[in-house]
């Protein structure tokens, strides 16, 4: 498994920009697909963005446009930039490595990775 370390997280007005990061280190990197997640309070992880090995992405309908998913195979490091943020975006944010080299960016579930971060806190005030 891929160790993560998220960072990044803060407060932000609606409206605001964050970009967050997601160190990794301890097995192959390169070839996994890498996503992003999220859980606001009470409320269970959902899906937010995911990169492949070829860096082809998908995201969630209710940040496209807003976020972007971006890696650096060189420095272990993926990145999720966060545009127009809304207080619905209040959440801790994890990094999560794909469980299959090569794997599809269709497989966006939680089962579908199996290495996470521990998460790092945005909260977006309006």
């Amino acid at each position: 498994q891929v160790q993560l370390v998220e960072s990044g997280g803060g407060l932000v007005q609606a409206g605001g920009s964050l970009r967050l990061s997601c160190a990794a280190s301890g097995r192959t990197f390169s070839n996994l697909p890498m996503g992003w997640f999220r859980r606001a309070p009470g409320k269970e992880r959902e899906f937010v963005a995911i990169i492949g090995w070829d860096t082809f992405t998908r995201y969630a309908d209710s940040v496209k446009g807003r976020f972007t998913i971006s890696r650096d195979n060189i420095k272990n490091t993926v990145y999720l930039q966060m545009n127009s943020l809304k207080p619905e975006d209040t959440a801790v944010y994890y990094c999560a490595a794909g469980r299959q080299p090569y794997g599809s960016t269709r497989a966006t579930a939680d089962t579908d990775f199996d290495s996470w971060g521990q998460g790092t806190q945005v909260t977006v005030s309006s």
